[in-house]
C-alpha cells in the first residue's frame, strides 16, 4: 500500500510539474509571432520583452520579418539585431524605448532597428550601466520629458559607441551625464534637427569623438563645456557650438 501512494505521488509530479525551458543563444522574433512560443526560428516570439527571458545572457535576438516590436529592458549582456526582411521597430510614445541596465562590462549590441518616439517618448536608449554599441539605427522624435535620443546616464565603467545612425527629431539627440571620463565614439552618423541641442554633455567629463558625422539643424548642434569635451577627426561636418565648447582636432593615424 506505501508503495502505491509513492508511485501515485512520483507520477503527480511528472504530471503536474511545469516544463523546465533552457534559454537559448540564439531567439527570434516575428510581426506574427506569439510570446507564448519558445522564440525559436519557427515557433518565433512578438516582442522582444517576450523573447529576452528566453534568451541566455550573451545571446542573440534575431527578426525575421518587419513588425512593431516593443519597448525592452536589458539587464544583461545581449545583441538584437534586426537581420531579416521589413523594419524592425519599437514605438515607444510616452516612455523609454530601450533601457539598459546591465552589469559593468556587459556588452550590448543595437543593430537595425527603429525607435519611434511619436513626439511624446522619453528617451529613445537610456543607458543605466553596461557597454552599448548602438548600430544602423534611427531615433527619431522623442520630445516628452527629457526626450533625448540618446540618453546616457550610466555609471562610471559605461560606454556608448554609435555608428552609422540617424538620430533626429528629438529634443536632445545624444546626451551624456556621467560621474567620471565616458568616451562616446560617433562614426558615420547623422544628428539632425534635434530642438534644443544634437549633443550635449551636462557637467561631466564627457569625451566625443567623432568621425566621418554630419551634426546640424539644431539651435545649438554641440554643447559640451569643459570638463567635456568634444575631439574630431577633421572630416566632420558641424555648425553652431556653444560658447565654452572646445572642438579638439585629432589626426587619423
Amino acid at each position: 500500500m506505501r508503495f502505491g501512494k509513492l508511485f501515485c505521488a512520483w507520477i503527480c509530479v511528472l504530471v503536474f510539474a511545469g516544463p523546465v525551458h533552457a534559454q537559448a543563444t540564439r531567439t527570434w522574433v516575428s510581426g506574427v509571432g506569439d510570446d507564448a512560443n519558445p522564440c525559436s526560428r519557427t515557433a518565433p516570439c512578438k516582442t522582444f520583452a517576450g523573447a529576452i527571458s528566453k534568451t541566455a545572457a550573451g545571446g542573440v535576438i534575431n527578426t525575421l520579418d518587419g513588425g512593431g516590436f516593443g519597448a525592452v529592458t536589458i539587464t544583461k549582456a545581449i545583441t538584437i539585431e534586426a537581420d531579416g526582411a521589413g523594419t524592425a521597430s519599437v514605438l515607444a510614445s510616452g516612455t523609454n524605448g530601450i533601457v539598459v541596465n546591465a552589469p559593468a562590462g556587459s556588452m550590448v549590441y543595437l543593430r537595425g532597428l527603429q525607435i519611434e518616439g511619436a513626439g511624446t517618448g522619453l528617451s529613445g536608449v537610456l543607458v543605466l550601466g553596461g557597454d552599448v554599441h548602438i548600430e544602423d539605427c534611427v531615433i527619431q522624435n522623442f520630445r516628452g520629458n527629457p526626450g533625448v535620443g540618446i540618453n546616457s546616464q550610466g555609471n562610471v565603467t559605461s560606454r556608448v559607441f554609435i555608428a552609422r545612425s540617424s538620430i533626429m527629431g528629438n529634443k536632445v539627440g545624444i546626451r551624456v551625464t556621467a560621474t567620471a571620463p565616458s568616451p562616446v565614439p560617433i562614426q558615420d552618423t547623422i544628428i539632425d534637427r534635434n530642438q534644443d541641442y544634437g549633443i550635449q554633455g551636462i557637467g561631466v567629463n564627457a569625451v566625443f569623438s567623432l568621425n566621418r558625422s554630419t551634426v546640424l539643424g539644431s539651435p545649438v548642434n554641440i554643447s559640451a563645456p569643459a570638463p567635456a569635451k568634444v575631439q574630431s577627426f577633421g572630416n566632420n561636418a558641424i555648425v553652431a557650438i556653444e560658447a565654452g565648447t572646445v572642438l579638439t582636432p585629432i589626426s587619423l593615424q
